[in-house]
C-alpha cells in the first residue's frame, strides 16, 4: 500500500496530486486563500446566512439575533459548570454570569464601534458583504444595544427553560 502512494506521488493524473488551494479572486497579494472548505457551495450558504452577512437586516435585527443566541447559549456553561452547580441556586447563578458576561461584550462592541472600524471587505466566502450592516457608529451602537436586549432575553428563555423543565416535560409527555 505504501508502495502504491509513493508511485503516485509523481503521476500528474492522479486526483491527488492536483492544486486545490489557490490565491482568491486569482490575486496572491490579497493575503487569502481560497479552500476546498470556504469556497464549497455548503459553507458559503451557511456562512450567508449569518444574521452579520444576511442581506436586507437594519443593525438592530442583526444585534438582537447575535444577542439571543449567545445568551441563551452562555447560560448553560454558567449554570451546569459554574460552582454552584450542585446547589438549588445553580440556574440563577447561570442567569446572573450569562447577563453579566452579555454586558461586558456589550462594553466592549460599545468600544469597537468608537475605534472607527472599517468596512467589510469581500471575501472568497462572502463574496458581496452588506454595506449597510456596519458602516458608521450609529449602527455599530444600535447593533450594541439590541445585543444586549437580545443577549439578556436569551438567557431570561434559557433560565425560564431550565427552571421549568418537569412542567414542560408534563405537558408533551
Amino acid at each position: 500500500m505504501a508502495q502504491a502512494v509513493d508511485a503516485s506521488k509523481n503521476l500528474p493524473s492522479d486526483p491527488r496530486n492536483r492544486e486545490v488551494v489557490f490565491p482568491a479572486f486569482g490575486d496572491p497579494q490579497l493575503g487569502n486563500l481560497e479552500t476546498p472548505v470556504n469556497s464549497s457551495p455548503l459553507i458559503k450558504g451557511f456562512i450567508n446566512n449569518l444574521p452579520a452577512y444576511r442581506a436586507g437586516l437594519t443593525p438592530s435585527r442583526r444585534g438582537l439575533e447575535v444577542g439571543m443566541a449567545h445568551g441563551y447559549l452562555l447560560f448553560g456553561p454558567f449554570a451546569k459548570l459554574g460552582p454552584l452547580r450542585d446547589t438549588g441556586n445553580a440556574n440563577l447563578a447561570g442567569l446572573l454570569g450569562a447577563i453579566g458576561l452579555v454586558v461586558v461584550l456589550t462594553a466592549c462592541l460599545s468600544l469597537y464601534s468608537n475605534s472607527n472600524p472599517p468596512k467589510a471587505l469581500p471575501s472568497v466566502t462572502v463574496p458581496n458583504p452588506p454595506a449597510d450592516a456596519f458602516n458608521s457608529k450609529e449602527s455599530w451602537n444600535n447593533f450594541a444595544s439590541s445585543f444586549l436586549i437580545g443577549g439578556i432575553g436569551g438567557a431570561v428563555v434559557a433560565y425560564f427553560l431550565t427552571s421549568n423543565l418537569a412542567l414542560i416535560q408534563g405537558l408533551f409527555g
